[in-house]
């Protein structure tokens, strides 16, 4: 039986052209098919609300969230400005610490046990217990809000580097053995290089939950941030303000994804 066109074509040929054809002139993109299914959401949330006349303190609709947004830009941006400092500082404490031991672990497995144990007691403590505390012993400042960021966001730090660390090459960890690579060779030319995607995976966890942890850390006790903004809103019913913050946030955690993911091609390109 005479082949078809396709089927005659080598594979390598076959792979190309099917390359071509997903990433076709006029073919829509990622981002512009996410942007369509954000918009088509807020344009039901519009009509439901409207058409069903929902109160605004039960549900604002999008148009009355942007609003209040463009009424008090100056206070959102100040807020804004306060919490996502705070957020990337912890993000930077968590993951520095998370790291840090990770290859401390690597270099000297014996310690595993024994951290990972205090690790776990340390992830397993209530947050909402842990940040009025540290605001009673450390006041009203950022420095509370740093701490409990670089908490939450510490262990998956901790945990995927460990698993990147014990899941490399064992072949390049025979050869470089057989050179008499010392551990520390081992974890630098080897181990180090092949836990990055691992790294980058924690990052793109991490980076939302440093948002969450700056804005707890706030409800507990703070003089501005967005989550002070949402507590004065909550307390007053006010939900177009609440959910002006809400959207404020859930922009940045799409940004802070987004911008780990850039970097991450840029520095794991074998992974493409």
């Amino acid at each position: 039986m005479q082949k078809t066109r396709l089927e005659s074509l080598p594979v390598s040929r076959v792979r190309d052209t099917s390359e071509v054809i997903a990433g076709r002139p006029g073919a829509p993109s990622g981002l512009v098919v996410a942007l369509g299914l954000v918009l088509a959401v807020f344009l039901v949330w519009e009509l439901l609300t409207r058409l069903l006349a929902v109160p605004v303190y039960i549900l604002p609709a999008p148009s009355r969230i942007l609003q209040t947004l463009a009424q008090n830009g100056q206070v959102y941006l100040e807020a804004s400005l306060l919490t996502l400092g705070e957020a990337a500082l912890g993000l930077v404490l968590g993951a520095t610490a998370g790291t840090g031991i990770a290859l401390l672990l690597g270099l000297w497995p014996r310690l595993e046990q024994g951290v990972m144990t205090l690790a776990i007691l340390i992830k397993s403590t209530p947050l909402v217990a842990v940040a009025p505390l540290l605001t009673i012993w450390l006041g009203f400042g950022v420095l509370p809000k740093i701490i409990i960021t670089g908490l939450l966001t510490f262990f998956p730090v901790l945990v995927n580097m460990l698993s990147g660390l014990n899941t490399a090459d064992p072949a390049r960890l025979d050869t470089l053995r057989s050179w008499h690579a010392s551990r520390w060779e081992l974890l630098r030319f080897v181990r180090l290089p092949e836990s990055l995607p691992y790294f980058f995976a924690a990052l793109k966890v991490s980076g939302p939950l440093a948002l969450i942890g700056a804005v707890v850390a706030e409800w507990t006790g703070a003089s501005g941030g967005l989550g002070r903004l949402m507590w004065l809103a909550y307390t007053n019913l006010n939900l177009p303000y609440l959910f002006s913050a809400v959207f404020i946030l859930s922009t940045a955690g799409i940004l802070i994804y987004s911008g780990i993911q850039w970097v991450e091609r840029k520095l794991v390109f074998w992974e493409g």
